[in-house]
């Protein structure tokens, strides 16, 4: 589906965001099986602090038998699912990928087909939580992984807890017509813009989020606030839920002080240059990476 409308003026999301990718069988059954059964046809895809891990020559990941680790999964292993009588595994190492020659999500979630996009998106969101989770956050004791990596008991109050997503809005502001409103963060390489994001606050619905969002950021107001899909974002674990809004623009633009260094309306002329060049980029305007869900909603809008 490329370009897809819904009614006049509105649009798709051009194809389904790359990191929503997943085919694998990760029913929270599974999770309560033999462990020595699920690891016995194992595979475990092994992942260094920074997120990285290895690929093969043909640009998959690079897994590795379970029986290389031990007849039983090992104490930090972490179950990720299953598909034709595989089961796969993650597990952090102290190894340096960097100097491995490793890629993280970010880089090479765009190559990977469904299977591995799924698997090393939810490895990466998984034992990030496990990294941060290690304490009882009711009596301060120390945690311990259950139910295969998908729960931690508290081995002083026995509470058990489970891996947290939080949620944020994104959303791509446009005028109806043939304009988007695009902005960068002072941190950002140079010329590089996407669409506005943000957490959800407490007691706040998405819808809200998106207008509250947008005008602390660049002071438009939205209406015509539309869901369009999501994708998980592992950094560290978000979920980003995409929307589409529209803002007038003759209202003037007030970059929020320290998040936005510039906000500007773009052609939907623009949008498509840079599309269709092989890494997003045309003079002014970088735009987001295909991994990212804000690629497949400029896509979805500009091809409209």
């Amino acid at each position: 589906m490329t370009g897809a409308t819904t009614a006049a003026g509105e649009f798709l999301l051009d194809s389904a965001p790359l990191l929503s990718r997943s085919t694998v069988d990760r029913t929270e059954l599974l999770r309560d099986g033999p462990a020595a059964d699920l690891w016995s046809a194992g595979r475990v895809l092994l992942v260094d602090g920074k997120g990285r891990t290895q690929l093969t020559p043909e640009g998959g990941l690079g897994y590795e038998d379970a029986a290389v680790f031990g007849e039983q999964p090992t104490p930090h292993a972490v179950l990720l699912g299953s598909e034709q009588g595989i089961t796969y595994w993650a597990l952090r190492t102290e190894r340096d990928g960097a100097q491995e020659g490793w890629q993280d999500l970010r880089i090479a979630g765009g190559q990977l087909d469904d299977t591995d996009a799924g698997l090393l998106t939810t490895a990466v969101g998984l034992l990030n939580w496990h990294d941060h989770s290690r304490y009882c956050a009711v009596c301060g004791a120390a945690t311990n992984r259950v139910k295969l990596g998908w729960a931690r008991r508290c081995s002083g109050c026995d509470r058990e807890e489970y891996p947290r997503t939080d949620p944020a809005v994104i959303c791509l502001v446009h005028d109806g017509a043939d304009q988007v409103l695009l902005a960068r963060q002072p941190v950002w390489p140079p010329e590089r813009f996407s669409v506005l994001a943000g957490f959800v606050e407490v007691g706040e619905s998405l819808e809200a989020c998106v207008r509250r969002e947008v005008q602390e950021e660049v002071g438009v107001r939205v209406e015509e606030v539309r869901y369009l899909g999501s994708q998980p974002w592992p950094f560290p674990r978000s979920l980003m839920l995409g929307f589409a809004a529209i803002a007038d623009p003759a209202e003037p633009l007030i970059p929020a002080d320290g998040e936005i260094e510039e906000a500007r309306w773009v052609s939907r002329a623009d949008v498509r240059a840079a599309m269709s060049t092989e890494d997003g980029i045309i003079p002014g305007l970088r735009l987001p990476p295909s991994v990212s869900i804000a690629h497949r909603m400029l896509r979805g809008w500009a091809f409209a």
